[in-house]
């Protein structure tokens, strides 16, 4: 029979990770109360001492969207597909501003929360998926004004052309913010180590998003680079996010299949890589 006034009868032990799929993910659910926590208080400590406070979430593509309707639409006369440029490049805007903010915000979990993390125990995977629920209320923000300008704009006669597609949406917000997860925990495991990575996130950033349909449809694409800009997992993202919302733009079933199947073993090597780095991060950091 076992004492439970027993000083060495412990509610918790932890130990040091053995193997590469000792990942111990049901402690996620354990913990999911500090999950709120953080993703509460990361919301509010961004905005806590502003002036606009979440304004800044309808100022900040709304700018971004001006600069694109003059720099491509007006001078270099990139076309958007029959599309209203400012309609055009707040769609795309819209999902990519989450995927960076997923991406930037996790790929530092390790460097920004050190102190933390030598204190006290709890799943180090918490941080990064605070940092995923927190921006997903952002992109909530944001998706309102796309929605009201989609509606200025069908107030005017720009037909919307909304069918079944739409239901896509959910699923392709839910890819993006599992591939800015997945490549955001790889990218704060190696900085433990190779801090060189951290300075290239930014320039690869701005290249990448280049790389994406962003500013301009996969049509406007020449044949000989389709292929090189179709091997990017947003590619097929964005264009069927617009298709879901605007009627126009392509939706590649092939190619978004393969979007989330990289995505899924992106996500299963980034939490092993994570998990494996997790026991020795101090030493290094």
């Amino acid at each position: 029979m076992i004492d439970q006034n027993d000083p060495e009868l412990w509610d918790m032990v932890i130990e040091p990770k053995t193997s590469w799929f000792d990942l111990r993910l049901n402690e996620l659910w354990a913990y999911k109360d500090l999950l709120l926590i953080m993703v509460k208080r990361d919301f509010i400590a961004a905005y806590k001492q502003t002036i606009l406070g979440p304004l800044w979430h309808f100022l900040q593509p709304l700018f971004t969207t001006v600069v694109f309707v003059v720099v491509f639409g007006r001078i270099a006369k990139i076309p958007t597909d029959n599309i209203p440029p400012p309609l055009f490049y707040l769609c795309g805007l819209t999902l990519w501003n989450y995927f960076s903010a997923c991406l930037n915000g996790t790929s530092n979990t390790f460097i920004a929360n050190a102190g933390i993390f030598g204190k006290v125990y709890f799943p180090r995977l918490i941080i990064p998926l605070s940092v995923i629920l927190s921006n997903a209320v952002k992109l909530g923000i944001q998706l309102l004004l796309l929605l009201g300008i989609m509606i200025y704009y069908a107030s005017n006669g720009f037909p919307l052309n909304l069918s079944f597609n739409i239901f896509w949406i959910p699923v392709l917000i839910l890819n993006v913010a599992i591939l800015g997860l997945a490549l955001g925990i790889l990218i704060s495991a190696l900085t433990t180590k190779y801090r060189d990575i951290a300075v290239l996130i930014g320039f690869g950033m701005q290249l990448l998003m280049y790389a994406t349909p962003i500013i301009y449809p996969v049509s406007f694409i020449p044949e000989k680079y389709k292929t090189i800009i179709g091997l990017n997992p947003l590619t097929w993202i964005i264009e069927a996010f617009r298709n879901g919302l605007l009627g126009q733009g392509i939706i590649n079933l092939p190619m978004l299949g393969y979007s989330a199947i990289l995505t899924i073993i992106l996500l299963i090597t980034s939490i092993m890589v994570f998990s494996k780095v997790e026991k020795t991060f101090m030493d290094t950091v």
